[in-house]
């Protein structure tokens, strides 16, 4: 911990200067003039599905990702079913997953009728490895879902290896990962296709829920198109009322096309200012609270700021107690929430041990570095006396 917080006092936060866990104020400020202004051209043109707009975010997402494709749909969910369906996963097929991870994971493999195959993670990052995969795979294992957690990549040479030697299909869960990469190469451009939400709180958020697929397969893409939008068969005059496979709707809307493509253009400096309040918090923080850590090949987008804290409940308590607002990502590990009991392969220790000590601190595009400092300051207060969790990544 260095000298500036040791010779603060007990922090003593008043109301006016709490610091909230999210303000998506600071981002919303800055497109807001762009953005009512690309609305006001929908508005007037009345086009609100599809469109030029939607092509255009399509186009800017692909290139950014380092891919061939894009296709937007409705949600981040949306997004991991369409991807599976289109790669012809469903019952009989065993899809491998780490159990710490937000449900949509576990939900889109069940909502296709195919089995979750959850498996540990590593204690130091939280993200599922290619050990942990290989213990996992059997006869009907025909998947794999790397889930970029927290903003962090996880190993994708390895992974990838571990996929083409078992003739495995790598897709890529990137939700919490825009703009991350591994060895220069950005999250979504590794697997047969990478998946994203643009939920709000994301590092690129729509206001209000969009998706997105990435892919390099003309074929996966024409199959995703076309799922997406009832089945219909892109490109033919009588395309309306023409399905030519099952489908669902699951359109981008035209007005959070128009949204993301004005964050896009700011997204690179937003995840900087994100890296930068990483390694403050980095330095800052006290010695028995122990930050998640980044594989040395990753370099992270930082969604989340999460940490292992002793006396978890007890720590979130009282700093609410200051005014500094966190959060749990997650509580519950997926295998032991009731409806996906059936596929718990049984204790997964390190899953369990993290999901009781990990802390998530506030992280946003233009945090003051003052508001990290106080936090720090009142980690620090408010466990003074208490055991450390374990060693930090790398020391």
């Amino acid at each position: 911990m260095s000298a500036r917080i040791e010779a603060m006092a007990p922090p003593h936060l008043p109301p006016s200067s709490s610091v909230p866990f999210l303000d998506l104020g600071t981002t919303t400020a800055v497109v807001a003039t762009e953005v009512r202004v690309g609305w006001e051209k929908v508005i007037a043109s009345n086009r609100f599905v599809g469109g030029e707009e939607v092509e255009a975010f399509e186009e800017e997402w692909a290139a950014y990702c380092g891919t061939e494709y894009a296709m937007g749909v409705g949600n981040g969910t949306d997004a991991l079913v369409l991807a599976l369906r289109a790669l012809d996963l469903g019952p009989g097929d065993e899809v491998i997953i780490p159990a710490n991870t937000f449900v949509a994971t576990a939900e889109a493999v069940v909502l296709v009728g195919a089995t979750p195959r959850f498996v540990d993670v590593s204690l130091e990052t939280g993200l599922m490895g290619a050990d942990e995969v290989e213990a996992a795979i059997s006869e009907r294992t025909r998947a794999i879902i790397a889930v970029h957690l927290f903003g962090q990549l996880t190993d994708m040479e390895d992974l990838g290896r571990c996929a083409t030697r078992h003739g495995l299909v790598l897709i890529e869960d990137a939700a919490q990962a825009h703009g991350a990469t591994w060895r220069g190469i950005r999250a979504g451009a590794f697997g047969a296709v990478g998946c994203f939400s643009f939920y709000p709180g994301k590092n690129l958020g729509a206001f209000g829920d969009a998706g997105a697929v990435v892919t390099s397969d003309l074929g996966i893409a024409e199959r995703i198109r076309s799922m997406r939008d009832h089945g219909r068969p892109g490109g033919s005059e009588d395309r309306h009322y023409n399905h030519v496979r099952i489908g669902t709707n699951s359109r981008l809307d035209t007005v959070q096309a128009v949204t993301l493509s004005a964050k896009l253009r700011h997204l690179d400096q937003w995840n900087e200012d994100r890296r930068r309040l990483a390694r403050l918090y980095a330095t800052e923080l006290p010695p028995t609270v122990v930050p998640l850590g980044q594989l040395p090949h990753c370099r992270g987008a930082h969604h989340l700021m999460v940490v292992r804290v002793p006396q978890r409940d007890r720590v979130r308590a009282e700093l609410a107690a200051l005014g500094i607002g966190t959060g749990v990502h997650y509580p519950t590990p997926c295998h032991q929430l009731e409806p996906y009991r059936h596929w718990s392969p049984g204790e997964l220790p390190n899953v369990e041990r993290l999901s009781g000590q990990i802390v998530s601190l506030p992280m946003y595009p233009r945090l003051p570095d003052s508001d990290v400092l106080r936090v720090c300051e009142a980690l620090a207060h408010v466990t003074a006396d208490l055991e450390p969790v374990g060693d930090r990544l790398g020391e």
